[in-house]
């Protein structure tokens, strides 16, 4: 389950970054910042997903 999770945070990461690029490019700063928010809510869930593999071993 932990690879699944993992695979989805970095899908979202990059849907976040897509977000981000396109509110740069149209100048919509309410879809740029949203794209940035999107991002750091998949780096702290990979940051948990670490945190239970160390838990883990």
């Amino acid at each position: 389950m932990g690879a699944i999770d993992k695979a989805k945070n970095k899908v979202e990461e990059a849907a976040g970054k897509a977000k981000e690029k396109l509110g740069q490019a149209t100048g919509d700063h309410e879809t740029e910042a949203e794209g940035r928010a999107d991002q750091t809510k998949s780096n702290l869930k990979q940051a948990g997903e670490k945190v239970k593999d160390a838990f883990k071993d």
